[in-house]
C-alpha cells in the first residue's frame, strides 16, 4: 500500500526445467525400479537361504532318522540361539525314544523267551503222556504238571499285563496314611506259610507310629514282592529281619536275609525287568525276574527309592525309603476311621 493506494505485484517463472527433471525422475525411477526388485529378491533370496540352511540341514537329519538308526543325532549349529537350542532339545527327545524303543525290544524278547519255556515243558509233558498208553495215575500226574504250567504262564502274563498298565500311566494311586510297621507284620503274616515251609523266622523291629502316605494296595505289592524274595533265595532255618524307623523326613522299610548276596555289578540291575543274577536257580524257585522290578514301580509311584546292600555279617538288605506322612494327614484320617467306626 503506497499513500493509501493498495498494490499487487505477480512474479513469473517458467517451470519447463522444472517438468523436464520431473520426467526425467519419473523415467530413472520407471527403469531402475524393476532393476531394484529383482536385486532385493535376489538378496532377500541368498540371504533367506543362508539363515534357513540349519533349518533345512534338520530337517533332512530328522527325516533320515527312523525306528532302524534311533542312535543317529542331529548335527548341533554352533550358533547360541533358537536353531541350536531346537538341536539339542530332538537330539535329547530322540535319546528318549532311543531308550524306550531299546527297553520294549528286551522287554518283548524277554516275555517271548519266558513264555516259551512252559510252553515248551507243557509240549513235552503232552507228547510223552500220548507217546504210549499209560496208568490213569501217571496220566493224572502228567495233567498236574501241564496245569502247573499253565498257572506259571497265567501269572506271567497278569504281571505283564499289570506292568503295561503301570507303563500307560493308567494305575491311580488313592493315598492314605498307613503305619508301616503294620503293614509290615501284615505282608509277613501273608507270608508265613512259606516261611515255615523252609523252617525260617520272621524277626520284626518296628518303630510305632511311622506312617505313611501311600496306597493300601499297592505298596503291599511291593513289601511282598521283596519279602517273598528274601524267604525264597535265604536258606533253611535262616532268619529273615524286617526294621522299620524313621529317618530324617523318611520313613525306613529293610528286609534282610541271610542269602547269598548280590554282586555289586548286579544291585541296580536286580530291578530290571527279567532280569536273574543266576537263571538256573531263579526258574526253580518259579520266578519270572519281574517281582522286584513291580516292587521298584510301586515305589516309585509313591515317590520314595529302593535299593540293596550287602549285610555285615552276609546276606542282603532291601531298603525302602518313602516320604512320611504329615500330621494334619494323619489327624484326618484318623477322624475319619473313628467316623467309620462310630457309623
Amino acid at each position: 500500500m503506497v499513500n493509501g493506494q493498495p498494490y499487487s505485484i505477480q512474479v513469473a517463472a517458467p517451470l519447463n526445467e522444472f517438468y523436464e527433471a520431473l520426467e526425467r525422475f519419473g523415467l530413472i525411477l520407471l527403469l531402475s525400479a524393476p532393476l531394484l526388485l529383482i536385486g532385493a529378491s535376489l538378496g532377500g533370496y541368498w540371504i533367506s537361504s543362508r539363515a534357513l540352511k540349519p533349518v533345512d540341514e534338520i530337517s533332512a537329519a530328522a527325516e533320515s532318522i527312523s525306528i532302524r538308526n534311533l542312535s543317529d543325532r542331529l548335527q548341533v549349529p554352533k550358533t547360541s540361539d533358537e536353531l541350536q537350542r531346537l538341536s539339542e532339545t530332538l537330539n535329547r527327545m530322540l535319546g528318549r525314544l532311543n531308550s524306550s524303543v531299546q527297553r520294549m525290544s528286551q522287554f518283548t524278547a524277554d516275555a517271548s523267551h519266558e513264555l516259551r519255556t512252559p510252553l515248551a515243558v507243557v509240549r513235552g509233558i503232552g507228547e510223552a503222556a500220548v507217546a504210549e498208553r499209560r496208568s490213569p495215575a501217571e496220566y493224572e500226574e502228567a495233567i498236574g504238571s501241564m496245569l502247573e504250567e499253565v498257572d506259571r504262564m497265567t501269572n506271567l502274563v497278569d504281571t505283564l499285563l499289570r506292568l503295561s498298565h503301570a507303563d500307560a500311566g493308567a494305575i491311580r494311586l488313592s493315598r492314605q496314611p498307613v503305619d508301616l510297621g503294620q503293614l509290615a507284620r501284615d505282608v509277613a503274616a501273608s507270608l508265613a506259610l512259606l516261611a515255615e515251609e523252609r523252617d525260617q523266622k520272621l524277626t520284626f523291629d518296628t518303630a510305632p507310629g511311622v506312617f505313611v502316605p501311600v496306597d493300601r494296595l499297592v505298596l503291599p505289592e511291593a513289601v511282598t514282592n521283596v519279602l517273598d524274595n528274601a524267604i525264597k533265595y535265604s536258606p533253611a532255618r535262616s532268619t529273615v529281619a524286617l526294621h522299620v524307623r524313621r529317618v530324617g523326613d523318611q520313613a525306613l522299610l529293610a528286609i534282610g536275609d541271610d542269602g547269598p548276596g548280590i554282586p555289586p555289578e548286579y544291585r541296580e540291575r536286580i530291578f530290571h525287568r527279567f532280569f536273574r543274577v543266576d537263571e538256573a536257580r531263579s526258574r526253580d524257585h518259579g520266578g519270572a525276574g519281574l517281582g522286584l522290578a513291580i516292587a521298584k514301580w510301586a515305589v516309585d509311584m509313591h515317590g520314595g527309592q529302593i535299593t540293596v546292600e550287602q549285610r555285615p555279617g552276609g546276606g542282603s538288605e532291601f531298603r525302602i525309603l518313602l516320604p512320611l506322612a504329615s500330621s494334619v494327614e494323619i489327624t484326618d484320617e484318623q477322624n475319619t476311621t473313628q467316623l467309620r467306626m462310630g457309623g
